[in-house]
């Protein structure tokens, strides 16, 4: 059974009660519920991981690649800064989708530059919690076509 991997990065843990006007008020456990049926229903099997440190992401990218045969990448912060985080994408060969539940584009200046976005697959920003169940489609059908 194909399998991918959620990786959320620095405080997407606290979802539901951060910015709840940018984010919603959903949690990240009711979100991972709702991809995890999703998932199911294309008989994928959906694993998640967070962490607030840029080096246990990098690990994880790192790690998926014998476990993983896709990922859905949020990196929050790090999208905007992390080198690494690029560089261990392209040492996996493993399909990476960019998500964000923000559109990105339409916030402050930083925010508008991605280094993910140039090395990922795709893209998927600004549908909140769809934008995760968008990616994980995006990446069904990838995988789909390339079998």
């Amino acid at each position: 059974m194909t399998s991918l991997l959620i990786i959320n990065g620095p405080n997407l843990n606290m979802l539901g009660a951060r910015q709840q006007s940018q984010y919603g008020t959903l949690t990240w456990d009711e979100i991972y519920s709702d991809c995890r049926e999703f998932a199911k229903s294309l008989k994928m099997d959906l694993d998640y991981k967070q962490s607030n440190s840029e080096g246990e992401v990098v690990d994880f990218i790192q790690q998926a690649s014998d476990l993983y045969q896709g990922i859905v990448l949020n990196a929050g912060a790090f999208t905007h800064t992390s080198i690494a985080l690029v560089d261990a994408i392209l040492a996996v060969d493993i399909p990476v989708v960019e998500v964000h539940m923000s559109n990105i584009y339409g916030r402050e200046e930083f925010r508008k530059h991605s280094y993910i976005s140039p090395v990922a697959l795709g893209g998927v920003f600004g549908f909140g919690k769809n934008s995760y169940l968008l990616a994980i489609q995006a990446l069904h059908q990838h995988l789909q076509a390339k079998s």
